[in-house]
């Protein structure tokens, strides 16, 4: 059947456009209900700061009790405590309403299945196949019930925690942390304070608008500077739902989700506890698999989005994995990407050895890599497009079988996604500028693939 409204993280849009308004997620929900819920069960449906969250939790309440599911409703959480606490409080559902590090104007609506995992791509088929139905409305007895569920927090807080080797806080250790105006500006700051940090807060006042505007993972420019300028250890930045963290180091420079793969797979490695090969994306930079080659890790690369990544992980049997964006799984601690629990685990390990992040993340050189978004006016496959394909030739030969190119359509926003790696950082700008220049040619209304 295919997928006309799920993408690669869920449904995501403009807030008022198809498909991100309240009719839409009245039906999206009455479908999720008829698909996963059948005859009921609990629902559990968290948010971020968006001020459109308001009303599509209205919403999505009103399609799920209508069809007789009971629901409870956390307010802002991060995304990964959602995950966790549909397992923790045995829902069967949990719905995530976000749009990740998006800008205010957009929303997003996901799912978690009863264990915590993103569902199927078979079940949102079916979730879809089910959007032009009525919604349903039982009888008054066959209703569910609403209500919030005020210790969710305290639960995820006590399970992070729980992250840290017995015995290991973080006393001693002062840490910027930069929540982007987020779903996480509550429960991080307070497990990192629980843990005897000493916190500077940035990105911590959610006003409905603010949220990843210039702070967060997207945006770690005043991180950077922040850092040293207040003589910190180290900084930690999420993006708008808290799945994915980038960190800086004490002299203000940005330590990516490859750099923290390697951190976190070459200690695993040193103390005999690394399962599997780690996995990377075709966006990941070539310095990871080329540190952990020399660690001896095997290392494979997945399409973009961390439903591949975690595929790749179960086929595989590896633990570790993730993309440069900072999305990382952990499945020996969570079963979705959590970026706060990636934070502790490699706040633990500086801890543990006493060293710096800047030592920690030396050992992984980055090659030269230049990623550009070509917006378009709608999606189509570049690697198709006879013109394109003879720029990636050209520039492959110019590389000289040392760089790689990737071009995709983004899942979540209208751009194709440019990215030209090598040895030379001007080489790899000039590619870089030169197979985005063809694919703006051959997205303009003239000359666009139909």
């Amino acid at each position: 059947m295919g997928r006309a409204y799920f993408g690669t993280d869920g449904i995501r849009g403009r807030v008022g456009a198809d498909p991100m308004t309240v009719d839409f997620a009245l039906r999206l929900a009455s479908a999720a209900a008829r698909v996963v819920l059948g005859d009921g069960g609990t629902v559990l449906i968290g948010k971020d700061t968006r001020v459109s969250g308001y009303m599509f939790e209205a919403a999505l309440e009103a399609g799920f009790v209508a069809a007789g599911a009971n629901v409870l409703l956390t307010g802002p959480l991060p995304t990964p405590a959602v995950a966790y606490m549909t397992r923790h409080l045995r829902c069967r559902l949990g719905v995530v309403i976000s749009a990740s590090h998006n800008v205010y104007e957009d929303n997003g609506i996901k799912f978690f299945d009863g264990e915590g995992a993103k569902l199927s791509d078979q079940l949102e088929e079916r979730i879809e196949a089910q959007l032009s139905t009525v919604p349903l409305t039982r009888a008054s007895r066959e209703l569910g019930r609403a209500r919030r569920v005020d210790s969710a927090l305290l639960h995820y807080q006590e399970f992070c925690a729980g992250v840290l080797p017995a015995g290991v806080n973080l006393s001693g250790f002062k840490i910027v942390i930069d929540c982007a105006n987020g779903a996480a500006y509550k429960v991080a700051p307070r497990i990192l304070a629980d843990l005897d940090a000493d916190i500077v807060p940035i990105g911590c006042s959610p006003n409905g608008r603010n949220i990843n505007d210039g702070c967060g993972s997207t945006a770690p420019q005043l991180l950077q500077l922040t850092v040293p300028g207040v003589h910190a250890h180290v900084g930690v930045a999420f993006d708008g739902d808290g799945d994915r963290v980038v960190m800086v180091d004490h002299l203000g420079r940005l330590v990516d989700g490859d750099q923290l793969l390697f951190v976190i797979a070459a200690a695993a490695k040193a103390a005999g506890s690394l399962r599997g090969p780690v996995v990377g994306t075709v966006m990941s930079n070539l310095g990871l698999e080329v540190a952990l080659r020399r660690l001896g890790v095997d290392f494979v690369r997945a399409p973009v989005g961390d439903r591949h990544v975690l595929a790749k992980l179960k086929d595989s049997g590896g633990m570790l994995g993730g993309e440069t964006s900072g999305h990382i799984l952990l499945l020996d601690r969570t079963t979705t990407g959590d970026g706060l629990i990636t934070a502790l685990q490699v706040l633990s390990i500086m801890k543990q050895t006493g060293r710096s992040l800047a030592e920690l993340s030396a050992g992984m050189e980055k090659l030269p890599q230049v990623l550009l978004n070509v917006e378009v006016a709608r999606r189509f496959d570049p690697t198709a497009v006879p013109a394109i394909a003879a720029a990636v030739r050209r520039i492959e030969k110019q590389l000289q079988g040392e760089g790689r190119v990737v071009l995709r359509a983004s899942g979540t926003e209208p751009v194709i996604r440019v990215m030209v790696e090598g040895r030379d950082a001007a080489d790899v700008r000039g590619c870089a500028d030169e197979l985005a220049d063809a694919v703006r040619t051959a997205a303009a209304p003239e000359t666009a693939p139909i």
